[in-house]
């Protein structure tokens, strides 16, 4: 399940940087303001930004939702585990820790 999201996480991210680069920003020709290139367009006089505009809402909306998912699966399992127990030595000494017993290295002559 949760390879299954991941991969439509990573289709819809993939999708929406395609989308963002393919689009024109709102002041990108100016001769289309004036109708000079309107009749040419693929999508009509109205151009592509409405369809490419709800395209992009669509693949917001489901990378946010496999966000949430992909995050609730996270730490659901994280709960899930079991805490690592390391074993402790009780009663343990440890030296002291002086200027003289930490090794250095020898200058070179």
């Amino acid at each position: 399940m949760y390879q299954l999201i991941l991969i439509i996480h990573v289709f819809a991210a993939v999708c929406l940087i395609a989308l963002v680069l393919v689009q024109q920003g709102k002041g990108a020709t100016m001769g289309a303001a004036y109708g000079s290139g309107a009749s040419q367009t693929v999508f009509g006089s109205r151009g592509s930004g409405s369809f490419l505009l709800r395209v992009t809402i669509g693949f917001v909306i489901v990378f946010f939702s496999t966000s949430v998912a992909l995050n609730y699966l996270a730490s659901r399992a994280v709960k899930q585990s079991q805490p690592v127990i390391l074993p402790v030595q009780q009663n343990a000494v440890v030296p002291p820790i002086s200027p003289n017993s930490i090794p250095m290295p020898e200058k070179n002559r």
